[in-house]
């Protein structure tokens, strides 16, 4: 067991929003949290399918395929840890740069 920790991003204000996008999404909230429950029991590479790196963040992504293409940024914190910064519907080939700045001003708050 590698003993990952799933962190979810809560805001100054007491906001989850991540757990609060999934909550209006019921089929992508199942598959991303058994994609997270795998990634606590068995560590990050259990999750290559389904996870990215984002080429010039310090951020990946989780990929959830269904009806609606959704994804998870998320940061890899030191001690086997990740923050969910934010989740979206992606519409485009393409990660929006006001999704990847949003979550950059996340991270930057929770370190």
């Amino acid at each position: 067991m590698n003993g990952w920790k799933v962190i979810y991003y809560i805001s100054a204000r007491g906001k989850n929003p991540v757990k609060e996008f999934l909550d209006l999404h019921p089929k992508a909230k199942l598959k991303a949290l058994r994609i997270l429950s795998h990634i606590e029991e068995f560590g990050l590479s259990v999750a290559i399918p389904h996870i990215k790196k984002l080429s010039g963040t310090p951020l990946w992504e989780i990929r959830i395929l269904g009806e609606v293409s959704v994804r998870i940024l998320y940061a890899v914190l030191t001690d086997k840890q990740i923050v969910l910064l934010h989740a979206f519907i992606k519409k485009t080939n393409k990660t929006p740069r006001r999704d990847i700045e949003l979550s950059l001003s996340r991270l930057k708050e929770y370190e």
